[in-house]
């Protein structure tokens, strides 16, 4: 996806491809972000240890990463279209760099946690910016980016657990940030190369600011998530979860009020109106809630029931990272045809399939069976996710790309934090339930939820085990149910895909604005 500030111009090399240093530029970005976003969950008790912080404090680490980066997101539309969408992506990349840096000499908790939020402040732009750029559109031809593409932009959330274990047990917990530095630093290098690719970058100077409305949609979205974080721990009545969950969501139902009489929203709306673009951000929000929400899942299940570390974890989860980026091969094949919604509807009935199997994991079940199965969810997931975005832009005039752009980053956060919280709790009080079943009165002693098996007499863990598998496979099915509510809605997306040309097609093969838009097709490596 891009915004109407790029477009491929005569320069553009032949047939498109943006070559490998320009995508390592692009895909630099994303990738270091949304490794981010979880490589610190498996190095809090290093951290912890070595700066003599105690566990909640440590865990602002964490949360503090994720609120920024939420409350940022949707500024990125605005400072895309006003400042130039190459210039705050080079920016963003330049600061994420910095702050990686700043986090790793951090003395004590404070300035972690300090350095941990500027840097979610940067992180915010690089994923959609990145979309933009890797995935654009523009006038005069197709432009052509290798698969790796896509790979590295959905490994990026089961890559994390990897990264950390692996860099911990090597060095220590300031490594999993000093590793961004080269990494951001040759992409930053690297970045000229992207106009010799004939990607041109204009800012829109008629772009306006809603310092009002980007307060809105900023601050529901951080409480919104935050109050979805505190719901599992500490319940969704208690007073540090409902304030702010509630108070998020009806902020972000404020926005939507001033939003509609805005010419100049921070994020404009109006697109949703379209059932096609409202359906596409609708089913990105489900596909969102079926991936994390088994990311989430699976992790507690292989280390505090099956008894493996976050290695292992990190290990079973890439799977679906590597084959959901193949696979975005064919979901754009599949739109090239005409076959949009037949590929979603194939996708998401991959992904049923695949959620409904790991109902077959028990305590014993080998770690190279979950993979194989993670593996499936990740080609029905890749299916879903490019035919979506073809069908959001369908029909969409040049003016509203940056803000579909940024709407369907933020349904996915949405989707991700909300809907991760609402069946972590399910979760814990199915495993608790369970617990109850099983041990009757001698559960009194027991804590709740799968992470108290550990604690737990020997003598009691084989029963607890079995108890937390059964929790497991009864929120597993409540996944299902998310993914069937998809497949039904999925149902009413029209069958539009790209034409001979490149174009998207919405009946009259035209964008909004008459003018055929040209998509990105993802190809193997020359």
């Amino acid at each position: 996806m891009t915004d109407q500030t790029l477009a491929p111009n005569a320069g553009t090399t032949p047939e498109g491809r943006l070559g490998a240093a320009a995508t390592l530029a692009l895909l630099a970005g994303p990738l270091l972000s949304m490794v981010d976003s979880n490589v610190v969950n498996v190095a809090i008790p290093d951290i912890a240890r070595e700066l003599h912080g105690s566990l909640p404090a440590v865990q602002w680490t964490v949360s503090g990463y994720l609120l920024a980066l939420a409350a940022t997101l949707p500024a990125t539309s605005y400072l895309g279209k006003r400042l130039g969408t190459v210039r705050v992506y080079a920016v963003s990349l330049a600061a994420f760099t910095l702050t990686s840096v700043l986090c790793a000499l951090a003395q004590n908790v404070p300035e972690l946690v300090a350095g941990r939020v500027l840097q979610g402040v940067a992180a915010a732009p690089l994923v959609p910016l990145s979309m933009s750029l890797v995935f654009g559109r523009g006038t005069a031809a197709v432009r052509r980016v290798p698969v790796s593409a896509g790979i590295v932009l959905f490994l990026g959330p089961a890559l994390g657990p990897t990264v950390g274990g692996l860099l911990i047990s090597a060095w220590s917990w300031p490594a999993i940030f000093f590793i961004n530095a080269p990494i951001g630093l040759a992409a930053l290098a690297a970045l000229p190369l992207l106009r010799r690719r004939g990607i041109t970058d204009t800012p829109d100077r008629s772009a306006r600011f809603d310092p009002f409305g980007l307060l809105l949609l900023s601050a529901g979205l951080a409480a919104a998530s935050y109050g979805a974080t505190e719901g599992p721990t500490h319940g969704w009545w208690a007073p540090r979860s409902w304030p702010f969950w509630s108070g998020g969501l009806l902020l972000i139902i404020g926005y939507l009020w001033w939003a509609r009489g805005r010419e100049h929203p921070a994020v404009d709306l109006r697109l949703l109106r379209r059932a096609q673009s409202a359906l596409a951000v609708w089913l990105c929000t489900i596909t969102a809630v079926a991936m994390f929400s088994v990311l989430f899942l699976l992790p507690v299940l292989i280390q505090d029931v099956q008894g493996h570390g976050p290695l292992a974890s990190g290990l079973v989860l890439l799977p679906q990272g590597i084959v959901m980026g193949l696979s975005t091969k064919w979901g754009m094949s599949v739109g090239e045809r005409g076959w949009l919604r037949i590929g979603i509807l194939a996708g998401l009935l991959g992904i049923g399939v695949t959620t409904t199997l790991l109902l077959l994991v028990t305590v014993d079940t080998p770690l190279w069976i979950v993979a194989v199965l993670m593996g499936g969810r990740g080609l029905g997931i890749g299916l879903v996710m490019q035919p979506l975005l073809m069908a959001l832009l369908t029909g969409m005039s040049r003016d509203q790309l940056a803000d579909a752009n940024t709407l369907f980053n933020v349904g996915q956060r949405l989707g991700g934090s909300l809907g991760v919280g609402l069946l972590a709790t399910f979760f814990t009080l199915r495993v608790t339930a369970h617990v109850k079943a099983v041990l009757g009165a001698a559960a009194s002693g027991i804590g709740q939820g799968a992470g108290s098996i550990g604690a737990a007499p020997a003598a009691l863990r084989p029963r607890l085990a079995a108890a937390a598998v059964a929790g497991f496979h009864d929120t597993i099915w409540v996944g299902v149910a998310i993914v069937a509510v998809g497949l039904v809605c999925a149902l009413f997306l029209r069958p539009a895909g790209i034409g001979a040309h490149g174009d998207v097609q919405d009946g009259d093969g035209a964008d909004g604005d008459g003018t055929p838009l040209a998509l990105t097709t993802v190809e193997p490596n020359a």
